[in-house]
């Protein structure tokens, strides 16, 4: 996409937090008419709103002036903003083109070539994975997108990267209609974020839009373990590659070796990959799968021993099954990250240790029943926590022991070191938002991490 397809006529910009921000001082950048707003008011909204109005945008932290922006050209919305928002509203009402940050950047990184990833768990790893070997390999490569640095930020650069590995939620795809990677990665499709969409269906249909503009030239890198993702991919025009923990594919774990396989060739052992979990096998395999078929020059042998070394190298990301501590035979586990069923699962059956589980934080739809089989066979005891403690409580009674607790996070600490015995491991791994307790899982983890150290 190029930046002439942009309107003529003023671009509101729906939010001021970093990608709002961001996509405002792009657009200022490129000499566009940008009016900034947000509904909400804190330090943070107010000063990036000043900033930008030093920078020549009408900003404004506290409120939408809805009629501006159904008069707008076109409407850019942060993820975060949900879909009935009375500002989105006034937008379709008056046919206004809504679009996210990152459709906006694209148009301005015509030469950049990208890696997206998206998928319901593990694509923040699989993202950070691929920048990693792509910065492997030599080559001048940066991570943005949902994994935290808007993309926006990346165009606002002087000098454009040759590779952009592109974290997609299934928020951001709704409104990206310009997004046709070089490469797309399908890590796995499970319910999410009910507590935003209606029906499973109505989720499923965003994460498809990573398929939008499919053609012969398209390359995607598909779960071959996971029957949703082949489901959803069946058809679509380009190349076809595979990954599996189960079987042999274009990258596979054979289990009887213990190697990753690239490509029929022995790629990687598994215990010199420096992660927990099988999941985290097939993110390995997914980003190196997905750097191989990016480009012919990535196939030569050379590439493949760079590509080696990237994985080898690769630390676990921020609260994301980190371990923060061991301290007298108890092992703390920060995967605040994990916010939703299918993630949290993921994390109890790579557990090797008797364990205590910390669950729980703000409901988002899903019930927690589905959790009690891995529960019964690796966790000794649950501490349920947060608004959604008594519905964990409920959908998991009779599993294991289960303590209810309320909001004081330092109370759910204190009785998991309680509970805990030299040989044990604490999780956090929630299942569940952060918002009732703290602003962010980040937050949630920091503090996991703190406690666990002055343990």
């Amino acid at each position: 996409m190029k930046q002439e397809e942009l309107p003529a006529g003023e671009i509101a910009v729906l939010g001021l937090a970093k990608s709002g921000t961001a996509v405002a001082r792009l657009l200022l950048d490129h000499g566009r008419k940008v009016y900034v707003s947000d509904a909400t008011v804190s330090d943070v909204t107010q000063k990036n709103a000043a900033s930008l109005s030093d920078l020549g945008a009408d900003a404004v932290a506290g409120s939408h002036d809805l009629a501006r922006i159904a008069r707008s050209a076109l409407v850019v919305a942060s993820p975060g903003i949900p879909p009935g928002a009375p500002a989105l509203s006034a937008a379709r009402n008056a046919g206004v083109q809504i679009v996210s940050e990152i459709d906006i950047s694209l148009r301005y990184l015509t030469s950049s070539r990208v890696i997206a990833v998206t998928g319901t768990n593990g694509k923040t790893t699989t993202t950070a994975m691929t920048g990693h070997i792509l910065r492997g390999l030599g080559l001048d490569a940066v991570d943005a997108g949902n994994i935290g640095t808007p993309l926006a930020e990346i165009a606002l650069r002087k000098s454009q990267p040759a590779w952009i590995a592109l974290e997609m939620s299934s928020f951001q795809l709704h409104d990206t209609p310009g997004l046709d990677p070089a490469v797309g990665v399908l890590t796995n499709l499970s319910p999410d974020h009910l507590d935003r969409y209606p029906t499973v269906a109505e989720y499923y249909a965003d994460k498809a839009r990573l398929f939008a503009n499919a053609s012969k030239a398209s390359r995607w890198v598909l779960n071959a373990d996971d029957e949703r993702v082949l489901k959803m991919a069946a058809g679509v025009a380009g190349a076809m590659y595979d990954f599996s923990i189960r079987r042999e594919a274009d990258a596979w774990l054979d289990q009887s070796s213990g190697w990753l396989v690239l490509h029929g060739e022995e790629l990687l052992e598994r215990n010199d990959l420096h992660l927990l979990g099988d999941h985290n096998v097939a993110n390995a395999l997914a980003a190196a799968l997905a750097v191989s078929v990016a480009d012919d020059a990535f196939r030569t042998g050379e590439a493949r021993a760079r590509i080696r070394e990237a994985l080898r190298t690769f630390n676990p990301l921020s609260h994301r099954l980190e371990v923060v501590a061991e301290k007298n035979g108890v092992q703390w586990i920060n995967d605040s990250k994990a916010t939703n069923v299918s993630s949290t699962l993921v994390a109890i059956q790579g557990m090797r240790r008797p364990t205590i589980l910390l669950l729980g934080g703000r409901h988002k739809g899903e019930p927690y029943t589905s959790l009690a089989e891995a529960i019964r066979k690796r966790v000794k005891h649950v501490i349920a926590f947060g608004e959604a403690g008594p519905i964990v409580a409920k959908d998991l009674i009779g599993s294991v022991p289960i303590d209810l607790l309320g909001s004081d996070f330092d109370a759910v600490m204190r009785r998991a070191r309680e509970l805990a015995a030299p040989g044990d491991a604490i999780l956090l791994s929630p299942a569940c938002s952060s918002f009732d307790m703290f602003r962010n899982y980040e937050e949630r983890g920091a503090r996991f991490r703190q406690l666990a150290a002055e343990s």
